[in-house]
This record gives C-alpha cells, structure tokens and sequence, in this order.
C-alpha cells in the first residue's frame, strides 16, 4: 500500500518539478532570443510550467485507493 503513495510522490518530483523548470526556462531565457516568437514562446513557456504545478500539488495530495478483492 506504501508503494502507490511513493509512486505520486515519485511522479511529483519526477515530472512536476522538471516541468516547472523547462516552463521557466523557455519563458525567461528563450523568449527574449527571438523576438519574433516572443509571445508564443512566453504562452507556451507558461502552459508548460502551469501544468508542471498542477501535476506537483495532484502528486502531493495522491491518496490510496482500496483494492476490490477478486
């Protein structure tokens, strides 16, 4: 039962976190590159980071599910 609780945890950290960063990074760093895609890749910048939050807080607030016996 401990092991599905790790595996939210794992996937928070895993895939939320990354997220956030690669968010950030195309928003802040890349965006200014080329400015005539600025706004494009500031939106998806932030859509990437946005989901990246969302996958975090679901990861951390993950709880168990009973399993139906067969």
């Amino acid at each position: 039962m401990a092991a599905h609780r790790m595996a939210s945890k794992q996937i928070s950290i895993g895939i939320g976190i990354p997220m956030i960063v690669v968010g950030a990074i195309l928003a802040v760093f890349l965006a200014p590159i080329v400015p005539d895609l600025s706004d494009t890749i500031e939106f998806i910048g932030s859509l990437i980071g946005i989901l990246g939050v969302m996958i975090f807080i679901a990861g951390l607030f993950a709880r168990k599910i009973p399993q139906i016996a067969s």
